[in-house]
Protein backbone atom coordinates (compact mmCIF):
# COMPACT_ATOMS: atom_id res chain seq x y z
CA UNK A 1 0.00 0.00 0.00
CA UNK A 2 1.36 3.47 -0.95
CA UNK A 3 1.59 5.89 1.21
CA UNK A 4 1.18 9.91 0.89
CA UNK A 5 1.87 12.69 3.67
CA UNK A 6 -0.65 14.64 5.65
CA UNK A 7 0.18 17.55 3.36
CA UNK A 8 0.93 15.84 0.24
CA UNK A 9 -3.56 14.52 1.07
CA UNK A 10 -4.02 18.27 2.10
CA UNK A 11 -3.44 19.33 -1.47
CA UNK A 12 -5.10 15.98 -2.66
CA UNK A 13 -8.43 16.87 -1.28
CA UNK A 14 -8.17 20.64 -0.73
CA UNK A 15 -8.03 20.88 2.67
CA UNK A 16 -5.74 22.44 5.36
CA UNK A 17 -2.67 20.09 6.72
CA UNK A 18 -4.21 21.02 10.17
CA UNK A 19 -7.59 19.30 9.50
CA UNK A 20 -6.27 16.42 7.99
CA UNK A 21 -3.71 15.94 10.94
CA UNK A 22 -6.95 16.11 13.05
CA UNK A 23 -8.93 13.71 11.26
CA UNK A 24 -5.78 11.34 11.72
CA UNK A 25 -5.72 11.81 15.68
CA UNK A 26 -9.28 11.55 15.88
CA UNK A 27 -9.08 8.08 13.96
CA UNK A 28 -11.90 9.70 11.08
CA UNK A 29 -9.19 8.23 8.48
CA UNK A 30 -9.17 4.32 7.82
CA UNK A 31 -5.14 3.22 7.99
CA UNK A 32 -3.59 6.43 8.93
CA UNK A 33 -0.27 5.97 10.87
CA UNK A 34 1.86 8.19 12.38
CA UNK A 35 5.59 8.10 12.18
CA UNK A 36 7.93 10.19 14.66
CA UNK A 37 5.69 13.27 14.10
CA UNK A 38 4.28 13.15 10.56
CA UNK A 39 1.00 11.47 9.75
CA UNK A 40 0.71 9.07 6.71
CA UNK A 41 -2.28 8.37 4.66
CA UNK A 42 -3.57 5.39 2.39
CA UNK A 43 -3.19 6.81 -1.28
CA UNK A 44 -6.59 6.10 -1.56
CA UNK A 45 -8.21 6.81 1.44
CA UNK A 46 -11.21 8.31 1.69
CA UNK A 47 -11.50 11.81 2.07
CA UNK A 48 -13.81 12.15 5.82
CA UNK A 49 -17.46 13.89 5.16
CA UNK A 50 -17.96 16.81 6.54
CA UNK A 51 -21.55 17.21 8.15
CA UNK A 52 -23.68 20.85 7.12
CA UNK A 53 -26.15 19.73 9.69
CA UNK A 54 -25.11 21.48 13.44
CA UNK A 55 -24.03 18.43 16.07
CA UNK A 56 -25.00 18.56 19.51
CA UNK A 57 -21.75 19.31 21.13
CA UNK A 58 -19.81 16.41 22.86
CA UNK A 59 -20.11 16.06 27.03
CA UNK A 60 -17.08 15.58 28.24
CA UNK A 61 -16.98 12.23 28.76
CA UNK A 62 -17.84 12.04 24.98
CA UNK A 63 -14.75 14.00 24.40
CA UNK A 64 -12.82 12.28 26.84
CA UNK A 65 -13.74 8.65 25.45
CA UNK A 66 -12.84 10.16 21.54
CA UNK A 67 -9.38 11.62 22.65
CA UNK A 68 -8.56 8.58 24.58
CA UNK A 69 -9.25 6.58 21.54
CA UNK A 70 -7.30 8.63 19.59
CA UNK A 71 -4.39 9.31 22.44
CA UNK A 72 -4.50 12.56 20.96
CA UNK A 73 -2.15 15.01 22.88
CA UNK A 74 -2.31 18.35 24.48
CA UNK A 75 -6.25 17.89 25.19
CA UNK A 76 -8.07 17.66 28.10
CA UNK A 77 -7.24 13.58 28.32
CA UNK A 78 -3.85 14.08 27.91
CA UNK A 79 -4.17 17.41 30.95
CA UNK A 80 -6.46 15.19 33.58
CA UNK A 81 -4.03 11.69 33.26
CA UNK A 82 -0.96 13.82 34.47
CA UNK A 83 -2.80 16.34 37.00
CA UNK A 84 -5.24 13.81 38.39
CA UNK A 85 -2.41 11.22 38.45
CA UNK A 86 0.49 13.79 39.80
CA UNK A 87 -1.71 15.55 42.48
CA UNK A 88 -3.67 12.23 43.59
CA UNK A 89 -0.03 9.93 43.98
CA UNK A 90 1.08 13.39 45.67
CA UNK A 91 -1.44 13.35 48.53
CA UNK A 92 -0.21 9.88 49.52
CA UNK A 93 3.60 10.93 49.56
CA UNK A 94 4.67 10.38 46.15
CA UNK A 95 7.96 12.32 45.69
CA UNK A 96 7.64 12.62 41.63
CA UNK A 97 7.18 16.22 40.30
CA UNK A 98 4.31 17.05 37.43
CA UNK A 99 7.10 16.82 34.92
CA UNK A 100 7.79 13.90 35.89
CA UNK A 101 4.78 12.66 35.96
CA UNK A 102 4.18 14.34 32.92
CA UNK A 103 7.38 12.66 31.00
CA UNK A 104 6.70 9.56 31.99
CA UNK A 105 2.87 9.68 30.14
CA UNK A 106 4.14 11.35 27.53
CA UNK A 107 7.00 9.10 26.21
CA UNK A 108 6.69 5.86 28.21
CA UNK A 109 10.26 6.28 29.36
CA UNK A 110 12.26 7.45 32.34
CA UNK A 111 15.09 10.15 32.57
CA UNK A 112 15.84 11.88 35.80
CA UNK A 113 18.63 13.67 36.84
CA UNK A 114 18.72 14.48 40.52
CA UNK A 115 18.74 11.89 43.34
CA UNK A 116 16.90 8.81 43.77
CA UNK A 117 13.38 7.86 42.52
CA UNK A 118 11.09 4.98 44.51
CA UNK A 119 10.25 2.63 42.02
CA UNK A 120 6.89 2.18 43.75
CA UNK A 121 6.49 5.72 43.09
CA UNK A 122 6.61 5.19 39.39
CA UNK A 123 4.77 1.99 38.86
CA UNK A 124 2.15 3.65 40.95
CA UNK A 125 2.19 6.17 38.46
CA UNK A 126 1.61 4.38 35.11
CA UNK A 127 -0.86 2.14 37.21
CA UNK A 128 -2.48 5.51 37.94
CA UNK A 129 -2.85 6.13 34.03
CA UNK A 130 -4.94 3.04 33.71
CA UNK A 131 -6.62 3.25 35.92
CA UNK A 132 -7.86 7.06 34.39
CA UNK A 133 -8.65 4.54 31.32
CA UNK A 134 -10.35 2.52 33.17
CA UNK A 135 -13.03 5.01 34.46
CA UNK A 136 -13.87 6.62 31.28
CA UNK A 137 -14.25 3.61 29.52
CA UNK A 138 -16.78 2.60 32.49
CA UNK A 139 -17.80 6.05 33.40
CA UNK A 140 -21.42 4.76 33.32
CA UNK A 141 -21.32 1.55 34.47
CA UNK A 142 -22.87 1.15 37.99
CA UNK A 143 -20.60 1.64 41.22
CA UNK A 144 -20.06 -2.05 42.07
CA UNK A 145 -17.64 -3.80 45.08
CA UNK A 146 -15.88 -5.92 42.03
CA UNK A 147 -15.21 -2.54 40.13
CA UNK A 148 -13.89 -0.82 42.91
CA UNK A 149 -11.59 -4.07 43.71
CA UNK A 150 -10.64 -3.85 39.74
CA UNK A 151 -9.48 -0.28 40.11
CA UNK A 152 -7.34 -1.29 43.51
CA UNK A 153 -5.50 -3.98 41.62
CA UNK A 154 -5.29 -2.12 38.78
CA UNK A 155 -3.09 0.54 40.77
CA UNK A 156 -1.21 -1.47 43.29
CA UNK A 157 -0.12 -4.33 41.00
CA UNK A 158 3.46 -4.44 40.83
CA UNK A 159 4.13 -2.56 44.01
CA UNK A 160 6.58 -3.60 46.38
CA UNK A 161 3.22 -4.00 48.49
CA UNK A 162 1.63 -6.80 46.22
CA UNK A 163 4.92 -8.85 46.73
CA UNK A 164 3.71 -9.01 50.77
CA UNK A 165 2.04 -12.05 51.83
CA UNK A 166 -0.46 -9.45 54.08
CA UNK A 167 -1.33 -7.46 51.32
CA UNK A 168 -4.18 -8.20 49.23
CA UNK A 169 -4.09 -6.48 45.92
CA UNK A 170 -7.86 -6.19 44.58
CA UNK A 171 -9.25 -7.70 48.09
CA UNK A 172 -10.52 -5.74 51.25
CA UNK A 173 -7.71 -5.58 53.80
CA UNK A 174 -6.56 -8.49 56.35
CA UNK A 175 -5.45 -6.17 58.94
CA UNK A 176 -6.57 -3.06 61.28
CA UNK A 177 -5.28 0.44 59.71
CA UNK A 178 -6.16 3.72 60.49
CA UNK A 179 -6.06 6.84 59.27
CA UNK A 180 -4.66 10.10 60.47
CA UNK A 181 -4.98 8.84 63.63
CA UNK A 182 -8.44 7.54 63.52
CA UNK A 183 -9.44 3.87 63.44
CA UNK A 184 -11.49 2.79 60.44
CA UNK A 185 -13.49 -0.23 60.09
CA UNK A 186 -12.29 -3.74 61.37
CA UNK A 187 -11.45 -5.70 58.25
CA UNK A 188 -14.42 -8.67 59.36
CA UNK A 189 -17.00 -5.68 58.93
CA UNK A 190 -15.42 -4.09 55.87
CA UNK A 191 -17.27 -6.32 53.12
CA UNK A 192 -20.62 -5.94 54.98
CA UNK A 193 -20.18 -1.69 55.28
CA UNK A 194 -18.77 -1.92 51.68
CA UNK A 195 -22.02 -3.28 50.82
CA UNK A 196 -24.29 -1.60 52.88
CA UNK A 197 -23.00 1.77 51.53
CA UNK A 198 -23.48 0.77 47.87
CA UNK A 199 -26.95 0.09 48.37
CA UNK A 200 -27.89 3.20 50.06
CA UNK A 201 -25.96 4.97 47.66
CA UNK A 202 -26.95 3.33 44.19
CA UNK A 203 -30.62 3.45 45.67
CA UNK A 204 -30.62 6.98 45.48
CA UNK A 205 -32.88 8.78 42.66
CA UNK A 206 -30.77 11.93 41.93
CA UNK A 207 -27.18 11.87 42.69
CA UNK A 208 -26.17 15.10 43.22
CA UNK A 209 -22.67 16.45 43.80
CA UNK A 210 -23.30 16.08 47.70
CA UNK A 211 -24.09 13.04 47.28
CA UNK A 212 -20.95 11.82 45.56
CA UNK A 213 -18.72 13.80 48.12
CA UNK A 214 -20.77 11.85 51.49
CA UNK A 215 -20.36 8.48 49.57
CA UNK A 216 -16.34 9.82 49.19
CA UNK A 217 -16.63 10.16 53.03
CA UNK A 218 -17.90 7.65 53.89
CA UNK A 219 -15.39 4.96 51.74
CA UNK A 220 -12.39 6.82 53.17
CA UNK A 221 -13.81 6.39 56.91
CA UNK A 222 -14.67 2.61 55.94
CA UNK A 223 -10.68 2.39 54.36
CA UNK A 224 -11.61 -0.62 52.78
CA UNK A 225 -7.55 -1.62 51.68
CA UNK A 226 -4.50 -2.02 52.89
CA UNK A 227 -3.35 0.74 51.45
CA UNK A 228 -4.09 3.19 47.96
CA UNK A 229 -7.93 4.03 49.20
CA UNK A 230 -7.30 8.14 49.33
CA UNK A 231 -6.19 7.32 45.45
CA UNK A 232 -9.40 5.02 44.71
CA UNK A 233 -11.82 7.12 46.62
CA UNK A 234 -10.69 10.27 44.31
CA UNK A 235 -11.01 8.13 40.72
CA UNK A 236 -14.61 7.23 41.94
CA UNK A 237 -14.90 10.70 42.79
CA UNK A 238 -13.84 11.74 39.35
CA UNK A 239 -16.25 8.87 37.57
CA UNK A 240 -18.83 9.30 39.79
CA UNK A 241 -19.13 13.33 38.50
CA UNK A 242 -18.39 12.34 35.15
CA UNK A 243 -21.37 9.57 35.07
CA UNK A 244 -23.99 12.46 36.60
CA UNK A 245 -22.70 15.49 34.18
CA UNK A 246 -21.64 16.78 36.90
CA UNK A 247 -17.84 19.03 36.43
CA UNK A 248 -15.76 16.49 38.07
CA UNK A 249 -12.48 18.34 40.07
CA UNK A 250 -8.76 17.51 40.68
CA UNK A 251 -7.69 17.96 44.53
CA UNK A 252 -4.98 19.75 43.96
CA UNK A 253 -1.48 19.17 46.30
CA UNK A 254 -2.29 22.97 47.58
CA UNK A 255 -5.71 21.91 48.93
CA UNK A 256 -4.60 18.65 50.89
CA UNK A 257 -4.96 20.16 54.11
CA UNK A 258 -8.26 21.84 53.82
CA UNK A 259 -9.12 18.18 52.01
CA UNK A 260 -7.95 16.29 55.26
CA UNK A 261 -10.03 18.90 57.59
CA UNK A 262 -12.93 18.45 55.40
CA UNK A 263 -13.45 14.50 55.96
CA UNK A 264 -12.47 15.24 59.45
CA UNK A 265 -15.15 17.64 60.01
CA UNK A 266 -17.64 16.32 57.78
CA UNK A 267 -19.91 15.32 60.45
CA UNK A 268 -20.37 18.20 61.94
CA UNK A 269 -19.27 21.38 59.06
CA UNK A 270 -19.98 20.05 56.15
CA UNK A 271 -18.92 23.18 54.36
CA UNK A 272 -14.97 22.72 54.90
CA UNK A 273 -14.96 19.97 52.42
CA UNK A 274 -17.40 21.10 49.93
CA UNK A 275 -16.10 24.87 50.13
CA UNK A 276 -12.68 22.84 48.88
CA UNK A 277 -13.97 20.45 46.21
CA UNK A 278 -16.04 23.55 44.79
CA UNK A 279 -12.72 25.49 44.71
CA UNK A 280 -11.14 22.58 42.81
CA UNK A 281 -14.51 22.54 40.42
CA UNK A 282 -14.01 25.97 39.43
CA UNK A 283 -9.99 25.41 39.11
CA UNK A 284 -11.09 22.58 36.67
CA UNK A 285 -13.97 24.90 35.17
CA UNK A 286 -11.27 26.89 33.90
CA UNK A 287 -9.71 23.79 32.40
CA UNK A 288 -13.46 22.77 30.58
CA UNK A 289 -13.33 26.83 29.38
CA UNK A 290 -9.88 26.96 27.88
CA UNK A 291 -10.72 23.43 25.47
CA UNK A 292 -13.89 25.32 25.06
CA UNK A 293 -15.86 22.47 26.56
CA UNK A 294 -19.49 23.64 27.73
CA UNK A 295 -20.48 22.33 30.96
CA UNK A 296 -23.56 23.44 32.96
Amino acid sequence: MEYLTAVKIAEKWELSPRSVRNYCALGRIKGAKRIGKIWYVPENAQKPERSNKKKTPLSLTGILKEQKAARFKGGIYHKIQIDLTYNSNRIEGSRLTHDQTRYIFETNTISFENGAVNVDDIIETTNHFRCIDMIIDEVNAPLTEKFIKRLHSALKTGTGDSRKDWFAVGEYKKLPNEVGGNDTTLPEKVGGEMKALLADYNGKENIMLEDIIDFHVAFERIHPFQDGNGRVGRLILFKECLKYNIVPFIIEDDLKLFYYRGLKEWDKEKGFLLDTCLTAQDRFKRYMEYFRIAYR
